[in-house]
This record gives structure tokens, C-alpha cells and sequence, in this order.
């Protein structure tokens, strides 16, 4: 595979702070912290998730 500029980043629940969700990022292309509005399946509600880093 060549240069890849893909990351593969967390999403944090901001309410319970369970790690539920991974996604790649293009980090050429965006620069800023992902914030998705996802489903915690532990509130059972929908939830601001932000983009921590993953080992």
C-alpha cells in the first residue's frame, strides 16, 4: 500500500465515555476532531461521539 493518509479513529460517547464506535479518517483532508451525533447502545439515546486516537 502506498503513502495512505487513512486513520483509524475512535468514537467516544461524551455522556458515558464507552468507546463504541471506529472509522477512518483522512487526515489531508480533515484537519479537525470528528463530532458525530451516534447511538449509544448503553443510554439507548442518540449521543455526540467525538474522535479519540486508538493503539
Amino acid at each position: 500500500m502506498a503513502n495512505s493518509s487513512r486513520v483509524k479513529v475512535g468514537l467516544k460517547c461524551s455522556e458515558c465515555g464507552d468507546i463504541n464506535y471506529s472509522t477512518y479518517k483522512n487526515t489531508k483532508t480533515t484537519t479537525e476532531k470528528l463530532e458525530l451525533k451516534k447511538y449509544c447502545p448503553r443510554l439507548k439515546k442518540h449521543t455526540i461521539h467525538k474522535e479519540i486516537k486508538l493503539k
